[in-house]
Order: C-alpha cells, then structure tokens, then sequence
C-alpha cells in the first residue's frame, strides 16, 4: 500500500467506470497511459448474493479499532474498522496497489512506488499478481487495530460492495499503519473502477467486508474466493 494519495492522486483524480463483471470477462485492458473507455454494462454482482442484501447486513458501526484511519495521506482520520455477527467492515475510497508481480500494467514504468513484494505469497512462492488475483489491503498492526488479533491473515476471504456490485477477493497485502481504503488492479477493474496505480482509484463508497475464519485456499484462486466468500455472506445474510 502506498501513502501516495494525497500528492499524486489529488493532482491527478480518479476516474469512475461503469461496472464490469468477474475480472476474466472485464473490458480488455488498455496501455495504462491512454484513456480507459467505459465498458458496457455487464452484471449487477459477482457470485448470487445481491449487494442490497450484504449492506443491510452490515448496516450501523460497532467499532473495534482503537482509532479511527485516514483514507489518505493528509486527510482526516475517519474511518472507523467495525465488527458485526463474526465479520469485520469499513467504509472507505478505493486506491490502487499495484505491488508484487510486475506485469504489463504494475511495474516501475507504470507506478513510480512500485514494490516487486507483496505481504503474501502465492502457494508457489511467487509474489501475488495485482493484475490478476482481486485482492484488498489491510492496515499493518497498530495501536489503532492489529488485524490478526480480529482473525484476518493472508488469504482471509473479502466481499467489495460498490455501486450495487459485489466482487470477492482476499487479504493479499499489507499497508501503513495509519491508512485505510486500498485494492489490487484486478480488484478496482473488476469492479468498474480506473485500475490506472496513479490516476485511478474510487474517492469513497467502498464497503469491505471480512470473514474472519474464511480462507481461499490456494490464495490465489480467485475461484475459491468466490466460492468460500459466497457462502459466508449468504450466512451473515441470514443471521441478520
């Protein structure tokens, strides 16, 4: 994750799509420096939960950090990292981290911060692809919140609710301590959102949501994710 928001972002935007559906039927990609046209629409969600359904279970905040993050560099510390019914959700923006596997998108040319690691490592060792695997970022352990005490790890299965889409993915890395709000390449195009490491990204109305206990396995199976994270929010859905 990159603290990068508040200078580079805030000069450059970020640029909304209209949803796509799972990242292997997403609009191709484009040259990360040409325009990103808008993709037809394809699905309201990802797997059958509806995202209606997966807000109303999270609805209100019981918050367990100690603290509350800044979504970026310079702004104001307010998002709070809440818990209900077994699951941990917050409400932010959504900035790139295009760490780990370089690829013809997130490298050195494309993202001026760019770090060839990621916090967690495919089952073959190999670093995870940003470009490939949705992926979502937590903050590193802190006085605010320490992730691993609330049973998120690498791999731990997520749900992203945006704009009435629903896309799962996991834990695959790390951030600053003090900074919220961040998801892979794959993620951010999946979901409609410009992928682009500098100029891309949501400014707000993400909805993460954890299931703490729940794991991909391997993590980077996209297809585990789903299937894992589907029937996790399916029973937060009826414990509501």
């Amino acid at each position: 994750m990159h603290p990068r928001f508040m200078t580079l972002a805030a000069a450059c935007g970020a640029a909304l799509l209209v949803p796509a559906s799972l990242p292997a039927a997403a609009a191709p990609l484009r040259d990360p420096q040409e325009p990103i046209a808008r993709p037809a629409v394809q699905s309201a969600r990802e797997g059958g939960v509806r995202a209606a359904d997966l807000l109303a279970a999270v609805r209100g905040c019981r918050r367990i950090s100690h603290g509350r993050y800044r979504s970026d560099d310079g702004a104001r510390a307010n998002v709070p990292v809440c818990g209900k019914k077994g699951v941990v959700h917050w409400k932010a923006d959504l900035d790139i981290d295009c760490d780990g596997r370089p690829g013809r998108y997130c490298n050195r040319r494309t993202d001026p911060l760019f770090l060839g690691a990621t916090a967690y490592q495919q089952s073959d060792g190999r670093q995870l692809s940003s470009e490939k695997l949705p992926y979502v970022v937590v903050p590193g352990a802190s006085r605010i919140w320490n992730p691993a005490r609330s049973g998120i790890r690498g791999g731990t299965v997520a749900a992203l609710v945006y704009r009435g889409r629903v896309l799962y993915a996991v834990v695959g890395d790390t951030g600053p301590t003090d900074l919220i709000g961040e998801a892979s390449h794959a993620a951010a195009r999946a979901l409609g959102i410009d992928p682009h490491p500098v100029r891309g990204g949501a400014g707000g109305g993400v909805t993460y949501v954890l299931f703490p206990g729940a794991s991909a396995r391997p993590i980077e199976s996209h297809r585990s994710a789903v299937s894992v994270g589907e029937a996790a929010a399916r029973k937060l859905i009826r414990a509501n």
